[in-house]
């Protein structure tokens, strides 16, 4: 699920950048907003690949990028939620995302990865 939910965020991003180009987050008037969503266009394929490797890196890297990302798209979106609370259902695919990653990453972290590297132990002989 990791990898599905970072190769659709990294290929929204891309396509956002490759319609608008460098300006495409100019609705969010934070400047660090937009640098972090442009951002978005290496950090996420960088998750994936290294949730494929099944790196611990990649597990809390995945953790950080869906904190900071909700965060952004709250803040920067907090007044048209102001406005109209409907709006609320736009920001629930990336919410649920990022509370469903940062839920899982310890597991993981000490179930999957964890085990990663690790030599298997030997076959008893006859």
């Amino acid at each position: 699920m990791y990898v599905i939910g970072f190769l659709e965020g990294a290929c929204a991003h891309v396509l956002d950048l490759a319609r608008d180009g460098i300006h495409a987050y100019a609705a969010f008037p934070q400047v660090p907003l937009q640098v972090f969503f442009v951002g978005l266009v290496i950090l996420d394929p960088l998750v994936v690949v290294l949730v494929v490797l099944v790196r611990r890196e990649g597990i809390w890297l995945a953790s950080a990028v869906m904190v900071a990302d909700v965060f952004a798209n709250w803040w920067g979106n907090r007044h048209w939620l102001q406005d109209d609370p409907a709006n609320l259902v736009r920001l629930s695919p990336v919410t649920l995302f990022g509370v469903f990653v940062v839920a899982f990453a310890h597991p993981l972290c000490w179930t999957i990865a964890g085990t990663a590297g690790r030599p298997r132990a030997a076959l008893p002989t006859a």
